[in-house]
């Protein structure tokens, strides 16, 4: 569910679709700004997520960052209120973050490697926090007396998210899993082999980006209007701060470009293909995310009724 493309209410009724449909988990972004003013929205995820999982029964994960908008302390208090509520329903991975996120506390933005220490930092005190510890940090983040009060009977695993290999090898260290994304030519798995190689151990989760409409062309235009700000690559993505700072570096983005960041077609054939071989990759676990706005409901109900039958087969 992403939170840039829709309003909160709107996205939960589309979660409770897909529970209907037949879909069996779910995941959310956690923005505090679109990709872009045609995307228009970023509701709080935590805020909803207490809502989703009160109103269905389906899992659910968010990828989060921890150390500048949120600090550690308050992100595990808020991870371990839900997994109390919610019993075994709540995954959360980790990463570094972004610039378009993160810059809203006004303070500096770190380079990567820094941004990469300070997760560490914040998932030693996060662990430390969900076992029931008391906790005093002081290092990129700094922590004072921190306890929670309300703990979960079992706290909820952290993955961590990667989209490079270098990434996911860096992350194996402390993941109870991987979240990555998927790359064309399903380079994808590169990034699951390497976190594997480097003794990454738990269940391994692909947020796969499609484009399905009733023609190919519409699929096309689907995939170039709401997510080509966000298939940028390179570091562009992680250090740009505004909505309109993407607009105006993927303004030279042609639509034809989005068929490797994005698995577009009008053929349910083609998409049951592509999501059946990511099993075979190694991934426990596919989530689907239909990039364009205007098909969502939709695809809901088609893939519920054409797509997930022949997968579960």
């Amino acid at each position: 569910m992403s939170h840039e493309q829709f309003p909160p209410a709107e996205a939960l009724q589309l979660l409770q679709a897909a529970q209907d449909a037949g879909f069996a988990t779910g995941m959310c972004s956690d923005h505090f700004a679109p990709w872009s003013a045609r995307q228009g929205h970023s509701g709080h995820a935590w805020a909803w997520l207490g809502a989703a999982l009160a109103s269905t029964g389906l899992a659910m994960g968010v990828v989060t960052a921890p150390g500048q908008r949120y600090h550690p302390a308050v992100l595990a208090q808020a991870a371990a209120t839900l997994a109390q509520m919610y019993p075994g329903r709540l995954w959360v991975a980790l990463g570094t973050g972004q610039a378009l996120n993160e810059h809203v506390t006004a303070e500096r933005w770190p380079s990567k490697e820094e941004r990469t220490r300070r997760l560490e930092e914040c998932v030693g005190v996060m662990r430390a926090l969900l076992a029931g510890e008391e906790v005093s940090h002081d290092g990129l983040v700094r922590v004072d007396r921190a306890r929670l009060w309300s703990l979960p009977e079992r706290p909820p695993i952290l993955l961590g998210a990667a989209v490079t290999p270098a990434t996911a090898r860096r992350v194996a260290a402390w993941a109870d899993g991987l979240v990555t994304v998927n790359q064309p030519g399903d380079a994808h798995r590169e990034t699951l082999a390497a976190y594997r190689d480097a003794g990454g151990r738990g269940p391994a989760v692909l947020q796969a980006h499609l484009s399905w409409a009733p023609t190919r062309r519409e699929a096309l235009d689907a995939a170039h209007d709401q997510w080509r700000e966000a298939a940028l690559g390179s570091d562009v993505g992680w250090e740009l701060p505004l909505p309109e700072h993407f607009e105006q570096a993927a303004a030279v983005l042609e639509p034809h470009r989005m068929e490797g960041p994005v698995v577009v077609s009008d053929d349910l054939g083609h998409h049951t293909e592509w999501l059946a071989r990511q099993g075979s990759l190694g991934f426990d676990e596919v989530m689907l995310h239909q990039v364009g706005k205007e098909q969502q409901l939709r695809f809901v109900e088609t893939f519920g009724s054409e797509v997930l039958p022949e997968l579960n087969a």
